[in-house]
């Protein structure tokens, strides 16, 4: 077989192949940060509105919220608010600064996230190889690029996704403060089970390639960790409970209503999909010869990926750093680590730091202003009469964390995990439309007046309600009242 690596005389030397890697990490997270700081897209998702009005009532209150206090269907109910320390920290920034303080703080967790990869990556990678393979997860992590949760939990997955691989390629069990990670991941998303989960197959991994001989330290170490780790978890406002909470929201069916939860769409080319066929053209052109382990690893997450959009992010992070390894050996590139404190990684830090610096202050200048959209029905709210805005309303899904952050009670809103399958299917039948399910909730409920969306097929069907009429309707939401509520 005819090697396709160059001569050892002729590769380049370390030093001259060290500053690509040296910058990658902040160049990368310089690029993560600006995008995630001007992108209008990042506020695009109407959980916003909630997350930060749950956390400034915990601000307010100072304490976690265990019930609903926001819509009128389920006033009263038992509802955590398991990703509080998330919420909180959105609510603070809000007060300080607005929406531009939200944005920053998802620019920062977007640019801590995409440096630790490609510092992780580099340990591996250089040159155009690291490059495209950071373009690729970049651009796999863009759709999920949102002002919510699961993204201030970004740099923790890529943070203990490292700290997993680096202590494999050291033959040895992960430093037990490595587990502190999962105390503050647990209180920030739910995702930090699956972090969890992957201890499992790198201790495998582990216990199967050890000596016969230190098998057993191999597994003590590792059960200390896995210990460890699952303790940090139940440091939480809920403990145990906070533990089952994300298998219970998994078992939802009505997930399947939601759009983060739906399959991913191959209909138009995508960044997952850019990024399956590079990565299958490079895997099968050059080769590359993934552990088994690791490989079953990664057909789960793209599985996830492929069921769920949402999961898209966790291969994007967890992908490259499984596949860095084996790429580096077919690539034939070995393993070129720059020195941490090196000056020039001081001067790319001190560069990229103060273009950031830069950025927020642009960005802290220039308010951001909110205007309507599909999960912000800014106009049409303001044309609702405050007397009937306290009135029960039938509301868009998107649109409920708008009306949270307004002071109205919604009808329904993302927290799916509180309504449950059979009040969320409900609302879904009623979506289809279906007009009999739909009646029977506007007589349940003594439903006044709706909002919806202008694309919504129930929106016809209101227009052609004996007893209703619209008040207002622009582009994004139409509002339909019942005759007798205004005059």
């Amino acid at each position: 077989m005819v090697s396709l690596a160059p001569p050892l005389h002729a590769r380049p030397a370390a030093r001259e192949r060290a500053w690509p890697r040296t910058a990658a990490p902040w160049l990368a997270g310089l690029l993560a940060y600006a995008v995630v700081a001007v992108a209008p897209q990042v506020l695009n998702d109407g959980d916003s509105w909630w997350h930060v009005t749950a956390g400034g009532w915990m601000l307010d209150h100072r304490r976690v919220l265990v019930a609903d206090v926001f819509s009128y269907t389920f006033a009263g109910r038992p509802w955590h608010a398991h990703e509080w320390l998330a919420e909180a920290l959105m609510a603070a920034v809000f007060r300080a600064d607005g929406w531009s303080g939200v944005v920053l703080l998802y620019a920062a967790a977007a640019g801590s996230a995409a440096a630790i990869l490609a510092r992780q990556l580099g340990r591996d990678l250089g040159g155009l190889a690291l490059a495209l393979v950071l373009l690729l997860a970049l651009g796999c992590m863009a759709p999920s690029l949102l002002a919510r949760p699961h993204l201030l939990a970004l740099p923790l997955l890529a943070a203990w996704t490292a700290g997993l691989v680096q202590a494999r390629d050291a033959g040895r069990a992960p430093p037990l403060p490595l587990a502190l990670v999962m105390a503050a991941w647990a209180n920030l998303h739910g995702g930090y089970v699956l972090g969890l989960a992957l201890i499992g197959p790198f201790a495998l991994e582990a216990l199967v390639e050890a000596p016969p001989a230190l098998r057993v330290s191999t597994a003590r170490a590792w059960t200390a960790f896995a210990a460890a780790s699952l303790a940090a978890c139940l440091v939480t406002p809920f403990g145990l409970a906070g533990l089952i909470f994300p298998f219970k929201l998994l078992g939802l069916s009505s997930l399947a209503g939601v759009g983060e939860w739906r399959p991913a769409d191959f209909s138009r080319p995508g960044p997952l999909e850019i990024a399956l066929l590079g990565g299958l053209f490079v895997l099968l052109q050059r080769g590359v010869r993934v552990p088994p382990l690791r490989l079953a690893l990664l057909l789960l997450l793209l599985h996830m990926s492929l069921q769920h959009s949402r999961h898209q992010m966790l291969l994007a992070v967890i992908g490259p750093m499984l596949l860095a390894g084996p790429l580096a050996e077919a690539l034939a590139a070995g393993k070129v680590r720059p020195a941490g404190g090196s000056a020039a990684g001081r001067g790319w830090a001190l560069a990229c730091a103060a273009a950031a610096l830069v950025l927020a202050g642009a960005r802290a200048a220039l308010p951001i202003g909110r205007v309507d959209g599909p999960s912000a029905p800014i106009s049409a709210l303001q044309h609702v009469p405050p007397d009937l805005r306290a009135q029960p309303v039938f509301n868009d899904y998107g649109m409920g964390g708008y009306l949270i952050f307004s002071g109205v009670r919604p009808f329904i809103d993302g927290r799916t995990d509180m309504y449950g399958d059979a009040f969320t299917n409900a609302y879904l039948r009623a979506e289809r439309p279906d007009l009999t399910a739909f009646d029977g909730i506007l007589a349940r409920w003594r439903v006044r007046w709706t909002l919806l969306d202008a694309q919504d097929p129930l929106v016809q069907a209101m227009d052609r309600k004996p007893g209703w009429r619209r008040l207002y309707a622009d582009r994004f939401a139409v509002v339909h009242v019942r005759e007798a509520a205004v005059p």
